[in-house]
């Protein structure tokens, strides 16, 4: 049902288009005939919305592996560099929840570790929408932040770093058994915002599978046994990617490869000093227009970087 719910939407979008162009050109030819400047504005107007529908018509041509249509889990980590790449992982955040919103792609933060002084030392949210993973997976690797720390009296240039990784929500029929006997299941206090009742009881959980070391936590839901349903969610969802691979080849084939978070290793570069641009190193991508890129508007940078997966480019996710 899921499969055909996706195939309507992509027959629906076809025909939506395809109807667009026919009654443009019949106003075209009408404009022509008429000689009418209002109806070739009308024209006009109706050219530049098919033109971006398009568009997202062939964004999705870009997005055809397995696990693209899913819905993704995004783990957000701070680099070494103390408070300087903590403050930049959260930055991360906030700027990867506005593009989610900006795209109507529900995004539910599952848990957060609060940095030292400021910003974050790691976050985890869900990420649900047709394409999320497919489209946030060419933002998974190490980003670097140039900039005048705001934390440093003498106003000294500091490059900071941090990590994004991205793996796919498996659908909810497909069960991985775990033994009970493989998870360490630890409760804490719940460190985030989220009212009296969160914040005062052990309602946190974080769950470790011991054979993998894979570890997940949640914090957001107000009862421990809430947390720790969707904790178990999370940790299937991972356990389901190792499954898949059945080697760690193919893991590092679906995750990318892994990188120290630190010089050399980044995916992009964010200068805020002495210039202002954002570059993918990727794809060669650039802007200039740094505050609208920090703010969400990520669109260009991610199409480059599925086209130039496309292309035959190394694929890093």
């Amino acid at each position: 049902m899921g499969e055909l719910a996706r195939l309507d939407d992509d027959l629906a979008l076809h025909d939506e288009l395809t109807a667009a162009v026919a009654d443009l050109t019949v106003l075209n030819e009408l404009a022509v005939a008429e000689r009418d400047e209002a109806v070739a504005a009308e024209v006009g107007a109706g050219v530049a919305v098919l033109q971006r529908r398009i568009k997202e018509l062939d964004e999705r041509t870009l997005l055809g592996r397995e696990y693209d249509d899913r819905d993704a889990i995004v783990t957000v980590h701070a680099g070494a560099g103390g408070t300087e790449s903590q403050d930049w992982a959260e930055m991360l955040l906030r700027m990867y929840l506005r593009w989610a919103e900006r795209r109507k792609i529900v995004a539910e933060i599952l848990e957060v570790s609060a940095g030292d002084e400021a910003g974050i030392k790691s976050a985890t949210f869900t990420a649900k929408g047709r394409f999320a993973f497919g489209l946030l997976s060419a933002e998974r690797g190490v980003h670097r932040l140039v900039r005048i720390s705001p934390f440093d009296a003498n106003k000294r240039r500091h490059t900071s770093f941090a990590s994004v990784d991205v793996v796919p929500m498996i659908d909810e029929d497909v069960t991985v058994e775990i033994n009970s006997d493989d998870l360490r299941i630890d409760v804490y206090r719940s460190s985030g915002a989220g009212g009296q009742h969160v914040n005062t009881t052990d309602s946190a959980v974080r769950i470790t599978h011991l054979p993998t070391g894979i570890v997940v936590s949640c914090q957001n839901e107000r009862s421990q046994l809430q947390n720790r349903a969707t904790a178990m969610r999370v940790l299937q969802a991972r356990l389901a990617e190792l499954m898949r691979q059945e080697q760690v080849a193919k893991i590092d084939e679906l995750r990318g490869e892994r990188r120290d978070i630190n010089f050399g290793s980044q995916i992009r570069s964010y200068v805020l000093h002495p210039y202002q641009m954002v570059k993918d190193h990727r794809t060669n991508h650039e802007t200039s227009n740094t505050a609208a890129v920090l703010d969400g508007e990520l669109d260009e940078l991610i199409r480059a970087t599925l086209e130039w997966r496309r292309a035959g480019g190394e694929d890093a996710n």
